[in-house]
């Protein structure tokens, strides 16, 4: 079997040293679409060296991109075909306030192996600190599309209900043609984002936008939109990837307040507090609380893109 469970959890852990700049922060920023307006001040805070403030989700590609979906497919153990894989969640636990440049151990290991049947799934987690302490903790669900079937456990099967009623706010945020083009400066080289035969062969009709960069959006979109462009209101933050965005699309970002919820997500990651905020009327958000999220993609006819996504904060 391609995947050897057995080994894949007992491996020791992988540890680097990762290093950024405000560049890479930057750089990420514009990678999500960040700087349109060019002179609007609150893009400003994601673009300008001297008043940068660092999203949350930036940890995703700090010192080259976190080990992800490349990096779990060269764990012991773990010897499958790239084309046959789909990145199936993100979780990020903020531990302190991302500075704009730093350095930090990154220590990564595979914590669990599923077997859905039809498919493997693969959770990496990654723990990043510095001299200070831990600065955050993430972890990503790897999909092995024929890798499923020799009997290990399926995981946890539990997942939240939809959001109920209206949302809050909804925005639109756009897709650019290069996005991708661009995102994959960050670290993620994966051709599935740039080569049309590659994608092809994955399954798709042309290369489609890296599924952390949508993350990243939805966060940015949720930082400006409720939580008056603070990022370090921000505390954790997760979601399901339940679909592709193609780049030139439009995202359609629903948001809803909401009570707690169970951290089905990223069981082992700490649970932040269940309480939630108010709305003002300009419909930002005051004191902690919890975002319940919903991404669609508009052209296709409001097709999931992000599912069961959830953001805590301060």
């Amino acid at each position: 079997m391609p995947i050897d469970a057995a080994r894949a959890l007992a491996a020791a852990p992988r540890t680097r040293e990762i290093s950024w700049t405000p560049r890479d922060v930057q750089l990420y920023h514009l990678g999500l679409g960040a700087g349109v307006p060019a002179t609007d001040p609150g893009e400003l805070r994601y673009t300008l060296e001297t008043r940068l403030h660092v999203l949350p989700s930036f940890a995703t590609v700090a010192g080259g991109g976190a080990p992800g979906v490349i990096g779990a497919l060269s764990m012991p153990g773990i010897d499958v075909d790239l084309a046959r894989v789909l990145h199936g969640g993100q979780s990020l636990t903020v531990h302190r306030s991302l500075p704009a440049a730093g350095t930090a151990t990154a220590t990564s290991r595979i914590t669990a192996v599923h077997d859905k049947g039809t498919a493997a799934v693969l959770v990496l987690r990654t723990e990043a600190t510095d001299p200070g302490g831990p600065l955050w903790t993430e972890e990503a669900r790897i999909f092995v599309r024929g890798e499923g079937g020799w009997g290990g456990d399926r995981g946890p099967a539990a997942r939240p209900e939809a959001p109920a009623g209206d949302p809050l706010r909804t925005v639109e945020r756009p897709v650019r043609e290069d996005q991708a083009l661009l995102y994959r400066l960050t670290g993620d080289r994966n051709p599935l984002h740039a080569d049309p035969a590659f994608a092809r062969a994955a399954g798709f009709d042309r290369p489609v936008l890296h599924g952390l960069c949508t993350y990243g959006m939805a966060l940015k979109a949720v930082v400006d939109t409720l939580l008056d462009g603070d990022v370090t209101r921000v505390r954790s933050y997760g979601t399901r990837f339940a679909g592709v965005v193609y780049p030139g699309e439009t995202l359609c970002v629903r948001m809803w307040p909401s009570p707690s919820l169970p951290r089905s997500l990223s069981p082992s990651l700490p649970s932040p507090s269940p309480s939630w905020g108010s709305a003002s009327a300009s419909g930002s958000t005051s004191g902690a609380g919890r975002v319940r999220v919903v991404v669609s993609a508009v052209e296709r006819e409001d097709a999931p893109v992000l599912a069961d996504t959830v953001v805590d904060h301060d």
